[in-house]
């Protein structure tokens, strides 16, 4: 599986409870701008309306090549879940704290597009500098082993 995008942000930003791939409903000129890597996961979330869930504020640039029928960058898209899937998400949505966010978008073997979700509950602000503490740590002891040999 190829990685075309990752979401640093929601690594950063929340602690990561369960992961899903889910598949996208795109149009041709979306896949074409995919492709060329001009995809922004930034500030994207998923939303479950009416059971089906969307990702939503996820950004795929223009394909220059199209013409009259190209897309809207930042559209309501379609994720192709099984309906217990669905369900499971929802009812761990409603707990206080809990969203969906996007954490990757992949190939498979079968050159389909994928992305991956996760149930996300939000880090505080000590936790986010606890842990770049702890890398930090980490990265000076593994630098004083490489001088130590």
């Amino acid at each position: 599986m190829k990685n075309i995008t990752l979401n640093k942000k929601a690594f950063h930003d929340y602690e990561i409870i369960e992961k899903f791939d889910a598949g996208l409903s795109l149009v041709g000129s979306e896949v074409k701008s995919i492709r060329d890597g001009r995809i922004s996961l930034k500030d994207a979330y998923v939303e479950i309306k009416k059971l089906e869930a969307f990702l939503l504020n996820a950004h795929i640039s223009q394909y220059s090549n199209a013409s009259y029928n190209n897309h809207e960058p930042e559209r309501p898209r379609k994720l192709l879940l099984h309906r217990r899937e669905i369900l499971k998400l929802d009812n761990k949505v409603k707990t206080r704290g809990v969203t969906i966010v996007p954490l990757r978008m992949f190939f498979t073997d079968k050159g389909l597009i994928k992305i991956e979700i996760a149930l996300a509950r939000g880090k505080r602000e000590y936790d986010k500098k606890q842990r770049i503490i702890e890398q930090d740590i980490k990265r000076d002891l593994d630098r004083e082993m490489k001088n130590f040999r």
